[in-house]
């Protein structure tokens, strides 16, 4: 099996609501207005509560009160809803995967992790509405969880106890592809935006000419986290060259920064996204 059976097998067990496809044709279509969209948020009150929460919290860092679905589309913006709603429906799609309690709570720590890691980075460059940036850490590993339903003793042979062998390295050499492949291959099944889709697939390419900005900051906060999280290391290198940070206009303080962002925000997202994983603490 290569990385589209894998996602095909998942594709007919993880599956996008009704909601979330009405909502998506609606900003697909340009005639929609913000008080078509927000009907449809509403008709599902678990995901208006969540969006709410998301853009009163620290993340957005909104002055005022957003009490009102309608109000948090024109305040945020309709791309930065439909991206929560994006990150709400991806997450709920995965509530049915047949793995241990730990093994997901520490996998929705390392994508919140990831997420809050590469948002901070898009902001630290500047880079307009790089909140956006959040929905692509958050979906990074998906693959992972493809993999634990359609053949869970692949798992723990992706794993290495050898420091020098990073996680994306065996999973190439035991399946023959990255959980990035197969994680992008569902999001193309999902018909989620190719801007999602290629960084995503991309986010392993350490040939930085290849690759664009989201993917190559996607590139460093997954290794950031796993420098962090799996290494258990307070060094950005060799995972980090500093030939990438210069191409980007980072350097190891910012990263530094980061981390210490991530360490601040991580527990009120993971208690919107993934109330069960803040149990760990």
């Amino acid at each position: 099996m290569n990385a589209i059976d894998y996602a095909e097998k998942a594709s007919e067990l993880f599956v996008l609501s009704d909601s979330f496809l009405r909502i998506k044709e609606l900003i697909d279509n340009e005639s929609s207005t913000i008080d078509d969209i927000s009907e449809v948020i509403l008709i599902d009150p678990a995901l208006a509560g969540s969006i709410l929460k998301l853009a009163n919290s620290s993340f957005f860092s909104y002055p005022g009160k957003i009490d009102t679905i309608s109000k948090a589309v024109l305040v945020l913006g309709i791309t930065e809803v439909y991206n929560l709603v994006i990150a709400y429906f991806s997450t709920q799609a995965f509530k049915s995967v047949t793995a241990d309690k730990k093994y997901l709570e520490d996998f929705w720590e390392r994508s919140v992790d990831c997420a809050l890691l590469i948002k901070y980075l898009g902001s630290s460059l500047n880079l307009a509405n790089a909140e956006r940036l959040f929905i692509l850490g958050l979906l990074h590993n998906l693959g992972e969880l493809i993999v634990q339903q359609v053949a869970p003793e692949k798992i723990s042979l992706c794993q290495s106890d050898d420091a020098s062998i990073y996680p994306w390295q065996k999973q190439q050499e035991i399946l023959a592809f990255t959980y990035a492949d197969c994680g992008a291959e569902l999001l193309k099944l999902w018909q989620l935006p190719y801007s999602l889709v290629a960084p995503i697939r991309n986010q392993d390419e350490d040939d930085f000419d290849l690759i664009n900005t989201e993917s190559q900051l996607l590139y460093l906060a997954k290794r950031l986290m796993t420098s962090q999280f799996i290494n258990k290391s307070t060094s950005f290198s060799p995972l980090i060259s500093e030939q990438q940070l210069v191409h980007l206009g980072l350097n190891e303080k910012t990263l530094a920064s980061a981390v210490e962002y991530c360490d601040l925000e991580r527990l009120g997202i993971l208690s919107i996204l993934s109330p069960s994983a803040v149990m760990i603490y």
